[in-house]
């Protein structure tokens, strides 16, 4: 993205942006209501990257009439027109805008003491050409703008204020920077964001489905996926192992009481589906695990001297979300969370935050992420708990934080209803942020579920709770994971490592046999023994990104060995089967993230 990291240095830089994308936005109304008579406007913002303007036209409109509208943005620009801000009345700004209903419905919902403005585009003469209802601020006039510099990028449906049962609007979105460098630096952004797009690599590599007809928003892993979803689990137990955790299998579903206590049904009902009966109650199926592990802490009596308790769970939950979100693995109904939970004195709570930290910074840096930030989430307005222990809780966090030396941010108000949280945000390849871990404190559950341990006193007393998501969930993850390395994963992840390729059938049998000695060593191999062309093969493999290409013939079967072709087109030397055995699984029990 064009300078990404300078904007990030600089605000001025974003704020100016953004003023030019906001007055971008004005042009363009301006623009569609001069082309298209009786057309009514409701909203139009600057967002990150660009703007869009939501419009209830007289006809529907298609990707051929965005060039039209973009000339007509180009004459409004070079005509150079003045914006200028006017404040009103309320009876005044209703008087102007009377024939635009949505203008008339955002200044009836306007606070009494609101100060109503209107910016005016006007030309050289000051005569009035557009006008719009809004707070500002803008560019002062539109020779601030470079004609070359915007584009228009599509169209969508948006329902008024995001309401299924209001109008639906077309909204056309388009993006602006200060130059057309920098225009272009930005679409070809959005090209390698395309290349990468997970929906279209999953496909292509065959790694995942969905299947609207049988259930929206619900993964279907194929058998590539899987195999490398089987790679991430193992290594995950593995790890969690390592790290003091024990590893916990819970129900799929439970009695609606459990959230009851919980107060997830008070704070959380609608993201959550609807009870089911059974034997005369109501069962839920489950939206989070949380419940089920306290249920196991409650099965016997605790001690201090059990405690630190760390217990996690790749546990399937099913939320409801809205089907206009659903989005390929990123926005799901179904995922597995990589759940966990811990239960600790509060003398020990910060080493524990500590710990959860670096182990989940670890893992990510196994991943291949190093860009990694903190937010902090304080107390949300509807919350549970005493303010003193949100304050020692949230001290807490930055404590952890500032030990490992991470940058951090507070999120005001961004904590859960029961606790604040460290919520992790990664960057990938191409910059972009992603919010995956969170590490959240809970004083509401141990509370309603009435968890105690006993101390050293005698004293029965209730534990602290952390709940901890480190990669999110499986499905997201995996998603983000196939757009950061664009479908080229490293070996030890790549669901097939290796493929075996005969130049000609008449080595299909040592290709065979190459494989079967590969395969011993629990590698993930497979031999292209179809009757295509030897060249075909090797763009099929390269296509399915499979790391290592041993192209096989007459000398490789006389000598034992190998070639090695790299799906980058490189070329290692020749190996023996052994010897490549042994560089490539060093390379997955290492996780090494080079060929």
């Amino acid at each position: 993205m064009p300078d990404q990291k300078e904007q990030q240095k600089k605000p001025e830089a974003s704020q100016k942006l953004a003023l030019i994308r906001h007055s971008v936005s004005h042009i363009m109304a301006q623009a569609v209501t001069r082309l298209f008579p009786g057309t009514k406007v409701a909203i139009g913002p600057s967002v990150e990257n660009g703007f869009y303007y939501d419009f209830q036209l007289p006809r529907p409109i298609a990707a051929e009439d965005l060039p039209v509208i973009a000339e007509e943005m180009k004459r409004i620009i070079d005509s150079r027109q003045d914006f200028v801000r006017l404040e009103l009345s309320r009876a005044e700004a209703k008087a102007r805008f009377a024939d635009e209903p949505f203008k008339l419905e955002l200044i009836a919902d306007l606070p009494e003491d609101t100060v109503i403005s209107v910016y005016e585009n006007r030309d050289a003469e000051g005569k009035v050409l557009w006008a719009d209802l809004c707070r500002g601020p803008h560019v002062r006039n539109t020779r601030e703008i470079n004609s070359a510099a915007f584009t228009l990028q599509n169209i969508a449906g948006a329902y008024w204020r995001g309401d299924e049962k209001r109008p639906m609007l077309t909204r056309i979105y388009g993006t602006a920077w200060e130059t057309p460098k920098d225009l272009k630096a930005y679409l070809s952004f959005l090209e390698e964001v395309e290349k990468r797009d997970h929906r279209r690599v999953g496909k292509e590599m065959d790694l995942y489905s969905i299947h609207e007809e049988a259930g929206a928003g619900l993964i279907y892993w194929h058998p590539n996926g899987g195999r490398m979803r089987v790679a991430i689990e193992n290594f995950w137990r593995a790890e969690h192992y390592r790290n003091g955790y024990e590893i916990l299998y819970t129900p799929h579903i439970g009695k609606s009481w459990l959230w009851e206590t919980s107060g997830h049904l008070g704070f959380y009902k609608g993201n959550m589906y609807s009870p089911m009966e059974i034997d005369n109650q109501d069962y839920i199926i489950k939206p989070m695990n949380c419940p089920f592990h306290i249920m196991i802490y409650k099965n016997k009596g605790r001690s201090y001297r059990d405690l630190p308790l760390r217990w996690a769970e790749l546990g399937t939950v099913y939320r409801y979300e809205r089907s206009g979100v659903l989005h390929g693995l990123l926005r799901v109904r179904g995922f597995t969370q990589d759940d966990a939970h811990i239960f600790c004195t509060p003398e020990q709570i910060e080493d524990e935050i500590r710990e959860v930290l670096r182990f989940s910074l670890w893992i990510w840096q196994v991943f291949g992420f190093q860009d990694i930030k903190a937010y902090l989430a304080t107390k949300p307005e509807e919350s549970v708990g005493e303010q003193g222990l949100w304050d020692q809780a949230l001290e807490s966090l930055r404590k952890a934080v500032i030990a490992e030396g991470l940058p951090y941010e507070l999120d005001e108000g961004g904590g859960a209803f029961y606790g604040p949280k460290i919520d992790l945000k990664i960057k990938d390849a191409l910059g972009r942020e992603w919010q995956m871990t969170t590490i959240q404190f809970d004083f509401n559950e141990p509370e309603r579920f009435d968890m105690t341990y006993v101390d050293a006193d005698g004293q029965h007393k209730r534990p602290y709770m952390v709940h901890r998501a480190l990669l999110g969930s499986l499905e997201r993850f995996f998603g983000v994971l196939i757009e950061h390395f664009g479908g080229a994963f490293p070996v030890w992840i790549a669901p097939e490592q290796a493929a075996v390729i005969p130049v000609a059938e008449s080595f299909n049998d040592y290709a065979q046999k190459v494989t079967a000695e590969l395969k011993v060593r629990d590698l993930r191999v497979t031999a292209e023994l179809d009757d295509g062309r030897l060249n075909a093969k090797i763009r099929s493999c390269q296509n399915r990104k499979i790391p290592y290409m041993l192209v096989v013939g007459q000398r490789e079967a006389d000598e034992g060995t190998v070639s090695i072709r790299l799906r980058d087109g490189r070329q290692l030397s020749p190996m023996k089967i052994a010897e490549f055995a042994d560089y490539a699984v060093k390379k997955t029990e290492t996780r090494d993230l080079e060929l």
